[in-house]
C-alpha cells in the first residue's frame, strides 16, 4: 500500500501536511474528503523509500515541493528518534496497541522524515510484518543494537520495556557525544584561530616591515632571515603548502582505512597525553552502556557482544571483544578474557566478575557506564580547564617570536644610529 506525504486546505481555508497510507491517490483524496480536506499536492513513496514527482490536485506534475520534500540523504538527528522511542514505549505502557502507536506518532512527530519512516513501518506492520523486521528497512535511522533490542523485546513480550531502555540508552549517548564535541571543539577553534593570525603576519606585515629595514640599510639577524624565509615561503609557495595538505590528508585518510592503518592509529590514540585516557573512558562508557543495555533486554550475549564491537568505534577494543566472543562462545566467562586482554580497566572486569558471581551483570555494567560517563564528564571540564590558557600561551609565543624577530633589527639600527652621532 503506497505512502503519501500529503499537503491540503481544511474547512478554514488553512493549509495542513501531513502522511497518510492509502491504496490510490483516488482513494486519498476521498478519505481527506471526509476529514474535510480539500488536497492540493501529495508526493508518493515506494517501500524502497525514492521519491516520486510532487503532484497537484489536478493531476499536473512539478519538479518538487518545499512543503513535502522529505531528503533520505540527511540523517535524523538522534534527539529526534530519541523522543519518538520514548512516544512509543509510554503508548505501548499504556495498552495502546502497536499499529494505533505507530499511526499517533506519523501524526505528532514534527520531523518530516521521520514520520515519512514510521508510516511506512506501520504500513508493513499493518500488513503483517514483525516490529523488528519493519525497522531493518530503514538502516539509516534504526541501527542493528535497535533492531535487535526490539527483536528480543518482541519474542519475551517486554516491547514497551525495551522501548524505554532504548530511549534511555540514546539520550546517554547524545549526552556522551555533546561532552566530546565540547571538549573538541574549543581546541580546534584555537588552533584554527593561531593559524590565520600567523598566515595574516608573515603574508602581510613581516614582508612589509622587512622590505622596510632593508631601504634603512640595516642588518637582518639570523633570526630575522629565517622569518624572512618562512615569510617567502608562505607568500610564494601558499598553494603548494595547501597542495601539500590536501594530498597528506587524502593519504591518511587511505591508510587509515586499511585494517593495520586502523589498529596502529587506533592505538596510537591511546597513547597520545591528555587524550588517550579521554579515549579509554568513552570506550568503556559505550562498552558498558551497550552491553548493559543489550543484556538486560533479553539480547543473547554473543550476538550483543558483536554489537558492542561496532558501537565502541576503536580498532583496539573491537579485535580484544572479538577475541573475547570466540573465547565466551567456547564456554568461558565474560571478565576472564576481557582481563586477560589487558585492554579493560581491572574496575570493568571486576566489577562484571562480580555481577556473574551475583547473577547482576546487567546492572554492574550500568553502574560501570554511569562511573565512566562521570569521568569523561569531568575530564572534559578539566581539558577546558588546562587548553584556554595552554593555547594562548602558545598563540602568544609565536607572536611575541615574530616581532622580537621584526624589532631586533630596528634595535640595532638605532643602536647604530646612535653610536654615530
Amino acid at each position: 500500500m503506497p505512502v503519501y506525504a500529503y499537503k491540503g486546505l481544511n474547512a478554514k481555508g488553512k493549509q495542513i501536511s501531513g502522511i497518510h497510507d492509502t491504496e490510490s491517490p483516488r482513494s486519498l483524496r476521498a478519505e481527506l474528503r471526509q476529514q474535510s480536506v480539500y488536497l492540493t499536492e501529495y508526493v508518493e513513496k515506494d517501500s524502497s523509500g525514492q521519491k516520486k514527482d510532487a503532484v497537484v490536485a489536478t493531476g499536473k506534475k512539478e519538479a518538487g515541493s518545499r512543503e513535502v520534500t522529505i531528503s533520505f540523504l540527511q540523517r535524523i538527528p538522534l534527539s529526534t528518534v530519541s523522543a519518538m522511542t520514548r512516544q512509543l514505549s509510554t503508548l505501548l505502557r499504556a495498552g495502546v496497541p502497536v499499529v494505533d502507536s505507530l499511526t499517533a506518532i506519523v501524526e505528532q512527530t514534527e520531523d518530516q522524515r521521520l514520520a515519512q519512516v514510521m508510516a511506512q513501518i506501520r504500513r508493513a506492520v499493518n500488513e503483517g510484518s514483525e516490529l523488528h523486521k519493519a525497522l531493518r528497512e530503514h538502516p539509516k535511522v534504526f541501527p542493528n543494537l535497535y533492531c535487535n533490542m526490539v527483536a528480543a523485546g518482541e519474542s519475551s513480550g517486554t516491547l514497551e520495556l525495551v522501548f524505554q531502555r532504548l530511549s534511555n540508552f540514546i539520550e546517554s549517548q547524545v549526552k556522551l557525544r555533546s561532552q566530546v564535541r565540547s571538549a573538541l571543539t574549543y581546541p580546534a577553534i584555537m588552533i584554527t584561530f593561531a593559524f590565520l593570525i600567523v598566515a595574516l603576519l608573515m603574508t602581510f606585515v613581516v614582508p612589509q616591515l622587512i622590505e622596510i629595514i632593508k631601504e634603512q640599510g640595516g642588518e637582518l639577524p639570523l633570526m630575522t632571515q629565517i622569518l624572512q624565509f618562512i615569510s617567502n615561503m608562505f607568500v610564494d609557495y601558499f598553494w603548494l603548502f595547501g597542495l601539500l595538505i590536501g594530498v597528506f590528508i587524502w593519504r591518511f585518510r587511505i591508510w587509515k582505512a586499511t585494517e593495520s592503518g586502523e589498529l596502529k592509529w587506533d592505538r596510537f590514540t591511546l597513547k597520545t597525553p591528555l587524550f588517550g585516557d579521554l579515549i579509554r573512558k568513552i570506550v568503556m562508557a559505550r562498552f558498558a552502556r551497550t552491553l548493559g543495555t543489550l543484556m538486560g533486554s533479553g539480547v543473547p550475549l554473543l550476538t550483543a557482544l558483536d554489537i558492542c564491537k561496532h558501537v565502541v568505534d576503536n580498532a583496539v577494543f573491537r579485535g580484544a571483544l572479538e577475541d573475547a566472543r570466540v573465547q565466551i562462545r567456547d564456554g568461558d566467562s565474560i571478565a576472564g578474557p576481557l582481563k586477560r586482554s589487558g585492554e579493560f580497566p581491572p574496575m570493568v572486569t571486576q566489577m562484571i566478575a562480580i555481577g556473574e558471581k551475583t547473577g547482576e551483570v546487567e546492572e554492574m555494567l550500568d553502574n560501570v557506564a554511569d562511573a565512566y560517563e562521570t569521568q569523561v564528564e569531568n575530564k572534559v571540564g578539566q581539558l577546558t580547564t588546562l587548553l584556554e590558557p595552554a593555547m594562548i600561551v602558545v598563540l602568544g609565543a609565536i607572536v611575541a617570536a615574530i616581532v622580537f624577530a621584526v624589532l631586533m633589527p630596528m634595535l640595532n639600527m638605532n643602536e647604530a644610529l646612535r653610536g654615530g652621532v
